[in-house]
Formats: structure tokens, C-alpha cells, sequence
């Protein structure tokens, strides 16, 4: 007799059907109380079982990671050129909006003042907080206190340092460091099984956190916007397809096996919008991708903070939007400081919730836009900041990959055999 096997979908599918039911399930539930409260917490509760085990899988392999390096010098030299590198992508995201934003001219089309504004009173108190600590502040912030509280707090930098403080001291004790690394090890192996798990829940988390988003804010909230979202959208695909394949094609891969590896994470990614929703699979996935487990483990977490490329094209976009809504006529010198602002305020404001929006926040006042413009765009931030997040995730993998090869720590020939298992 024949053996019939199953028919399984795979976790990408799943989440698309989930995010699918999702938009079915907000349209039918839009202003109800209840579903809403339902949705939004079985959503939160998805997002706090990922938000579960980041730390640990960022600790244990970053710190192992950073221990097989097991040199200063050349920890120095992969974080000078990922942050250098990170700039760089990051200066270019901003100015491809911007330029996009000056041909398309989105807020021309716009009469400003018959839009229904959203409350971003939230919003305004980050942003006083973070403006009131400055890049200073956030620098400061970095350096932890007490490991255990910022571990506890969700800290990402302080967090970060920490670990690879920790693994140059465990590289630097020689063999008595070696029951360490095999703990780390085991622990890291522990927590990808429970990532496993815990993406079984992933289409459920997703459909709860799509529905809750359109219940709240209707489909009719974004039919005012949607020359700006959908201007939003295509500049995002065509940095991702033409400047991140040009920089993949200089380093001698094709963007296309990356998007083929990484398309369940950025699918998951652009439903729940957060990125640390996907954290786990991604550090999982690019070091079977070729790259290095110090490189993929240093390079990923830092990218969370400083590597936004999705986020500074919608930030250049929106604020030029609302620029133009407002008929205030920019400059190219006003442009240019603009960019150099964005540059500045997107580092300052790493970190903190909401940090597209509370940048904006920040930034549109030095170009003349009264604040409670941003009101207007708030409402569709969520649908926007799915794309935006998809974005940052495809360019952290990227960073990866360009790291490891220009410390000549990818494997090419793992990377083929791991792309060829996505082929069949």
C-alpha cells in the first residue's frame, strides 16, 4: 500500500492566512470594544513569548560569538565597519526619500485641514523624555549599572555591551573558560528549540495583531492617505531590490537568495510589525546562511538600534509630506539639514517606543511644520510601520552578509548548500 503523506503548510503560509483573517476580522469587528480587547492582548501575549527569549539567544550567542573571536583588535575592527557601514545605508535611505518625496510631491495633493486627526499624546511624552536625554544620554545609557536590571528591562545596547565585555573576558582565560562557552552553547541550542515552539503561535499572534489595528482604525482611514502610503511602500521595495541588491552584487551574492532564505521572517516581520519578533530565527537562520557566529551575533542585535533603513525612508517621506501639505517651500540647503537632523535624531532616539514617529516628532519642527500635523499621519503609522519593519529586517541580513565577507568569515559553500534546501 501507498503511503499518503499529510499535506502541511509551511509557517509562511500559515501567517499569510493568518494575516489575511486578520483584515477579515478587523473589518467585521471595526469599533467593537470587545473583540479589540480580545485581540489586542492575545497579540501582546504573542509578542511577550518572542520578547521571552531574545535576551537569553542574544546573550548566550553574542557572548560566544565574541569569545571565538577572541580579539580585541578585531572586535574593534567589525564594529568600526558595521557602524560605518550602518550610516552609510541608513544617510542613503534618508536621502531616497527625500528625493522621491521632492518628484512625487505627496503633499500637494492634500487639503491638511480636512483630515481627522489621532491623539499622540503618547508619542509627545516620549519624545520629551528622549529629547530631554540627548545623544549624550543615550551614549551614557549604553554602559549598564546593573546587567541584571537592564536584562530585566529589555535593554538591548547595555545588554549588548555587556556580553561582549563578557565573552573578550572569557577568551581571555584560556581553557578555564571553556565550561562557559559549552554552557552558552547549550543554552543558545535550548532557546532556538523553544523559538520553534513558539512560532508555531505566530499566525495566531499575527491575525490578532492585524485585526486589532484595522477594528481600531478602519479601512476609511487610509483611502485620504493612500497616495502617501502607497509612495511609502514603493520607495521601501526599491531600495530593498535595487540599492540593497546593487551593495549584495558588489559583495557577490544575489538579494534574491536572501529574500528567498529570510521571506517567513519578513512576512512575520511585516504582520506583527516588531522586529524582535523575528530576532531569533534571524541569528538562527543567517549563520547557516554562511556568516560567522560573532559576526551574525554582534552585527544583528546592533543593527535593532542602529541600522533603521525601513524607518529613515518613511521618516524622510513623512517629513517632507507634511512639509509640503503645510505649502512650506524647503530649500535644498533647508533639505540638507534636514538630512543631517534625521541622521542625528534617528541615533538619539534608538530604542525608545514608537521611535519612527517620536523622531518625527523631533525633527519636523526645525523645518517650520507645526506639531499637530502629525496627528493627521498617525493613524496609519501601524500599516506603515509593518513595511518599515520589513525593511529593517532585510537590512540587518544584509549587514551580515557584507560584514562576514569583508572579514572573510562567510562560508560560501555552506551558504549554497543552505540556499539550495529553499529551491527544491
Amino acid at each position: 500500500m501507498k503511503r499518503y503523506k499529510a499535506y502541511r503548510l509551511t509557517l509562511g503560509w500559515q501567517i499569510l492566512i493568518g494575516l489575511i483573517l486578520g483584515v477579515i476580522f478587523g473589518v467585521i469587528f471595526y469599533k467593537n470594544n470587545t473583540a479589540i480587547t480580545a485581540m489586542q492582548n492575545i497579540g501582546t501575549m504573542f509578542i511577550n513569548l518572542i520578547q521571552m527569549i531574545v535576551l537569553p539567544i542574544v546573550v548566550s550567542c553574542l557572548t560566544v560569538g565574541i569569545a571565538s573571536m577572541g580579539d580585541i583588535k578585531k572586535l574593534g575592527r567589525v564594529g568600526l565597519k558595521t557602524i560605518i557601514y550602518f550610516e552609510l545605508m541608513t544617510t542613503i535611505a534618508i536621502a531616497l526619500g527625500m528625493i522621491v518625496a521632492n518628484v512625487l510631491h505627496p503633499g500637494t495633493l492634500i487639503d491638511i485641514h480636512s483630515l481627522h486627526g489621532s491623539d499622540i499624546s503618547q508619542y509627545m511624552a516620549t519624545a520629551k523624555t528622549a529629547q530631554h536625554t540627548g545623544i549624550w544620554g543615550t551614549l551614557l545609557g549604553i554602559i549598564p549599572t546593573n546587567i541584571f536590571r537592564s536584562l530585566a528591562n529589555g535593554d538591548m545596547m547595555p545588554v549588548i555591551f555587556f556580553s561582549v565585555f563578557f565573552g573578550l573576558g572569557i577568551a581571555a582565560i584560556g581553557e578555564k573558560g571553556k565550561i562557559l562557552i559549552d554552557a552558552l552553547n547549550a543554552v543558545a541550542e535550548v532557546m532556538f528549540k523553544v523559538t520553534n515552539w513558539v512560532m508555531h503561535a505566530a499566525p495566531i499572534g499575527v491575525c490578532a495583531l492585524i485585526g486589532v489595528a484595522l477594528a481600531e482604525m478602519g479601512i476609511g482611514a487610509l483611502i485620504p492617505l493612500g497616495y502617501f502610503v502607497a509612495i511609502a511602500y514603493v520607495t521601501m521595495t526599491a531600495f530593498i531590490l535595487v540599492i540593497m541588491g546593487i551593495v549584495a552584487k558588489i559583495f557577490g551574492f544575489s538579494i534574491f537568495d536572501l529574500l528567498l532564505v529570510i521571506k517567513d521572517e519578513i512576512v512575520l516581520a511585516f504582520s506583527t510589525a516588531s522586529s524582535e519578533a523575528v530576532l531569533p530565527k534571524m541569528i538562527e537562520k543567517m549563520g547557516k546562511f554562511g556568516s560567522s557566529q560573532g559576526i551574525v551575533s554582534f552585527v544583528i542585535p546592533t543593527g535593532y538600534t542602529f541600522n533603521l533603513d525601513g524607518s529613515a525612508i518613511y521618516q524622510s517621506i513623512a517629513a517632507l509630506f507634511l512639509a509640503q501639505a503645510y505649502h512650506i517651500n524647503l530649500s535644498i540647503g533647508q533639505q540638507i539639514t534636514l538630512l543631517v537632523v534625521l541622521m542625528i535624531t534617528s541615533k538619539g532616539m534608538a530604542g525608545v517606543p514608537g521611535a519612527s514617529f517620536v523622531v518625527l516628532l523631533a525633527t519636523i519642527s526645525t523645518i517650520g511644520v507645526p506639531v499637530t500635523g502629525l496627528t493627521f499621519i498617525a493613524g496609519i503609522d501601524r500599516i506603515v510601520d509593518m513595511g518599515r519593519t520589513a525593511v529593517n529586517v532585510v537590512g540587518n541580513s544584509l549587514a551580515t552578509v557584507v560584514i562576514g565577507k569583508s572579514e572573510k568569515e562567510f562560508d560560501e559553500v555552506k551558504s549554497k548548500k543552505y540556499i539550495a534546501t529553499f529551491k527544491k
